[in-house]
């Protein structure tokens, strides 16, 4: 969580419009306002405040539904007028009870969105370790190995994600408890997303480029 309060240049009325951002892929949930307490309140206590203009007080998101918005982090835009807040919401965010304000669809399609998006904070930290190769880090470790090391552990990590399947099928067909076996899957999926990201970082490439394939793909079929 942030814990610096961003320049800002507030409006004659003593007001700012903040944007509140889902932290795990990007979706605008709301627009409000927030005033100097507002925003004093939301760095002291990693809960986004707003200032209520139709009741002219401090206002803490959710304090009466329980929905609130716990702060990631809050930049202010080129011209310092307005706030961009990125957030982690502990659940609808609009009074409707959708998971944004600009929801038209509801919470059933909100919940298909799968947060993406938060592969690009993966992405960031991963070239960050391969540009200064901090002293500790695993992810640098597999870089200063080479591409033998890293391609191994994509290697390694793809057939650990076929054993899981394998046992969580099992699991299936057996009628048991599939929660272990599909933990466990999610762990060595995870395990060869991320490595396989190293591999792209080593090879001093970038995802975008495998998502331009998978895009022109998409557009054959």
């Amino acid at each position: 969580m942030t814990d610096t309060v961003p320049a800002v240049r507030f409006g004659a009325d003593g007001l700012v419009p903040a944007v509140v951002q889902d932290a795990l892929d990007g979706r605008v949930l709301m627009l409000a306002w927030m005033d100097t307490a507002a925003l004093d309140a939301t760095i002291r206590t990693g809960e986004v405040h707003f200032h209520s203009r139709s009741r002219g007080t401090l206002w803490r998101k959710g304090e009466t539904s329980g929905n609130v918005l716990r702060l990631v982090s809050i930049d202010a835009d080129c011209d310092a007028d307005a706030l961009l807040v990125t957030a982690e919401p502990a659940g609808p965010t609009c009074h409707r009870g959708t998971r944004s304000c600009f929801d038209a669809e509801g919470e059933a399609a909100a919940a298909e969105r799968q947060g993406f998006a938060w592969l690009e904070t993966l992405w960031s930290t991963i070239a960050e370790r391969a540009a200064n190769r901090p002293a500790g880090s695993y992810t640098a470790s597999l870089l200063d190995a080479g591409v033998d090391a890293t391609a191994r552990k994509v290697a390694e990590e793809a057939i650990e994600v076929v054993l899981a399947a394998k046992d969580d099928a099992a699991a299936h067909v057996a009628g048991a408890v599939r929660a272990p076996s599909a933990a466990a899957l999610d762990e060595e999926l995870a395990d060869l997303l991320f490595h396989a990201l190293v591999l792209v970082a080593e090879r001093g490439h970038e995802p975008r480029a495998v998502i331009d394939v998978l895009r022109e793909r998409h557009r054959a079929r």
